[in-house]
């Protein structure tokens, strides 16, 4: 082999290593993207940071609620002001929200350069205003585009129901169900 050939290898090599760290990169920066609006979601109150939460979109950005469940539930908005008129029903004295806690699982992040689609199954955790609390399940479908400045929004944001249903009250005062504490030989013969 020529040296020749052997620099276009290598360089072919260090471009598809670069592909392999830029995909890398797009994918965290996507994964915070969406960790940042599960937190801000989880504290919806008076006090709730709307702009960040809203930068967090494109600006002509679509929020819906798909499938018969969650499209009666949510609707859909379209663009930045929409989305935060919204988010700003929940944000209110005394908050809608008493608990909110968002998990997701499942994650496909598929970037190709300054596009992406994400999927995640979300589990949502809340107890409301009116100490009723609530299980759901939704699949979350995404689509991302990376600004002028960097950054990874959200362009597409749907939200279908898997299942839901009432639930007793997450923070219940009951003791924890944990083994109790026995002697151990090296306990027993050390006394």
């Amino acid at each position: 082999m020529s040296a020749e050939a052997d620099l276009l290898a290598l360089s072919a090599r260090l471009a598809a290593l670069e592909a392999r760290v830029q995909r890398g990169d797009d994918q965290h920066a996507i994964r915070a993207c969406v960790n940042r609006y599960m937190a801000l979601c989880d504290r919806l109150d008076a006090d709730t940071d709307l702009p960040a939460l809203l930068d967090l979109f494109t600006e002509d950005a679509l929020w819906r609620g798909k499938g018969a469940r969650y499209a009666a539930s949510f609707g859909g908005y379209q663009g930045r002001a929409a989305i935060g008129e919204m988010f700003s029903r929940y944000m209110r004295t005394p908050p809608h929200f008493a608990l909110n806690v968002h998990f997701l699982c499942s994650e496909l992040i598929e970037p190709e350069g300054d596009q992406a689609r994400a999927s995640w199954v979300m589990l949502q955790t809340s107890t409301f205003a009116s100490g009723d609390s609530h299980l759901n399940a939704a699949e979350l479908s995404l689509q991302l585009q990376r600004g002028t400045d960097g950054r990874w929004r959200i362009a597409l944001f749907e939200t279908e129901n898997l299942f839901s249903r009432p639930v007793r009250a997450w923070r219940d005062a009951s003791a924890l169900p944990v083994p109790a504490a026995q002697a151990t030989p090296s306990a027993a013969s050390a006394a």
